[in-house]
């Protein structure tokens, strides 16, 4: 269905994930298989990826825990600016060391527990400091992927303000 016809609100999303692990014996063998794979969304850069090291994957490639840790920072940086862009704030800066915790079930299995966001941002006046605090709450209750999983998105918030050394941690 083409997104133009989705009725108001709903939104479509898709992508091609194609294996390029096949090492000529297919998956003939828990070993003799690669965990490589391209993520491919038209008119955008392919995405190498593949396991995370432990799963026997490429370390070097982005691997499904990494994209679903940047979803989270990324939707929670984009939601944060509009949120403060409606409460006055000027944010001339932004970074986030974001953590994510996952726990295997021992039976093949496994979860994220918890997902820690530390952002650290930097805002034009010290008068926006307080606001630019309430807007990551503003902004977790609008992030879309965050609302999407069933664990924990947690944020520590540090806010700088521009030309000043001082920081405030939430």
């Amino acid at each position: 269905m083409d997104s133009s016809r989705l009725p108001l609100g709903q939104h479509r999303y898709a992508l091609t994930t194609t294996w390029t692990g096949n090492r000529g014996t297919g998956t003939s063998g828990y070993r003799d298989y690669a965990r490589d794979v391209t993520l491919q969304v038209g008119g955008k850069p392919d995405i190498l990826a593949s396991a995370d090291k432990p799963f026997r994957g490429d370390p070097e490639r982005w691997n499904p825990e990494d994209l679903l840790l940047a979803a989270l920072s990324e939707c929670h940086l984009l939601s944060y600016l509009h949120a403060c862009v409606q409460a006055g704030v000027v944010v001339v800066d932004y970074r986030d060391e974001a953590t994510g915790h996952m726990q295997e079930d021992g039976q093949g299995g496994g979860a994220f527990t918890e997902v820690m966001l530390r952002p650290t941002v930097v805002v034009a006046e010290a008068s926006m400091v307080d606001a630019a605090h309430d807007a990551h709450a503003q902004a977790n209750a609008w992030c879309f992927i965050a609302n999407s999983v069933s664990f924990p998105v947690r944020h520590e918030a540090t806010i700088l303000v521009a030309g000043e050394t001082d920081a405030r941690e939430e």
